[in-house]
C-alpha cells in the first residue's frame, strides 16, 4: 500500500497523522523461527539487519506480516536515509530500527481487511516494550498542527491515514503524504526509494 503525494498540507476529520520517515520500507515475514525483510522491489535484506531479524524473531506471534521503514536517527531524533548505508564516525546515532506503520497478518490471520485502528491496536499490542521495533509515530489529530510539528522537528514529512481504511496493494487515497520540500537533498542509491 502506497500514499498518495499531495502538494501541501491538510485536516481531514477523523483522520490519524504520522510521522513520515526518511529510510528504507521493508517488509518482515515471520514464519516459525524463520524471518525475511524484504524491499517494495521485492529484494532480500534479511542479511543486512541481523539485529532487526533478531528483534523480529523475539515478538510473541508464530507468525506474523509487518509493514514499516527501517530507519537510523541523528541526536535531534530526524531519520538519516543515508546513515543506513554509513554513518558518519563523528555522528551520534540510534542503529536501524524498524518503524512499523500496519500489521498485514499475525497467527495466519490475515488482517488487511479490518480497518487501520484495528491493525494499529494490535500492532501495538505486539511491539510493546521491545526494542528496535516501534510502531510509527502518532502526531497530533489536527492534521495542521501535525504539520507545524513536522516543521518544528524538521521531520521528512507527514502521513495522513483513514483510520477505517483496509490495507490494500498499490496508490491509494487512504493514505496520503505530505513531504517537507527542501528537507534533504541526499543522493538516493538503493532501491528502496
Amino acid at each position: 500500500m502506497h500514499a498518495t503525494e499531495l502538494p501541501k498540507p491538510f485536516h481531514r476529520e477523523g483522520w490519524v497523522y504520522e510521522e513520515k520517515y526518511d529510510g528504507w520500507r521493508m517488509v518482515a515475514e515471520k514464519a516459525g523461527n524463520q524471518v525475511r525483510l524484504t524491499s517494495r522491489n521485492g529484494l532480500d535484506h534479511t542479511k543486512r539487519f541481523p539485529e532487526l531479524v533478531k528483534a523480529v524473531e523475539g515478538l510473541d506471534a508464530l507468525s506474523l506480516v509487518l509493514d514499516g521503514e527501517i530507519a537510523s536517527f541523528d541526536s535531534q531524533l530526524i531519520s538519516r536515509f543515508e546513515w543506513l548505508r554509513a554513518r558518519p564516525k563523528h555522528e551520534v546515532a540510534t542503529p536501524p530500527i524498524y518503524m512499523v506503520f500496519d500489521l498485514l497478518e499475525l497467527g495466519g490471520e490475515d488482517l488487511r481487511t479490518r480497518p487501520l485502528h484495528e491493525r494499529r491496536q494490535a500492532l501495538e499490542q505486539l511491539a510493546a516494550d521491545r526494542q528496535l521495533i516501534m510502531p510509527t509515530r502518532r502526531l497530533p489529530a489536527n492534521g495542521l498542527e501535525a504539520w507545524e510539528e513536522v516543521l518544528r522537528g524538521n521531520y521528512e514529512g507527514i502521513v495522513a491515514k483513514d483510520p477505517a481504511s483496509a490495507y490494500t496493494p498499490g496508490r491509494t487515497l487512504s493514505w496520503l503524504k505530505v513531504k517537507q520540500r527542501g528537507y534533504r537533498q541526499e543522493a538516493r542509491g538503493f532501491d528502496q526509494r
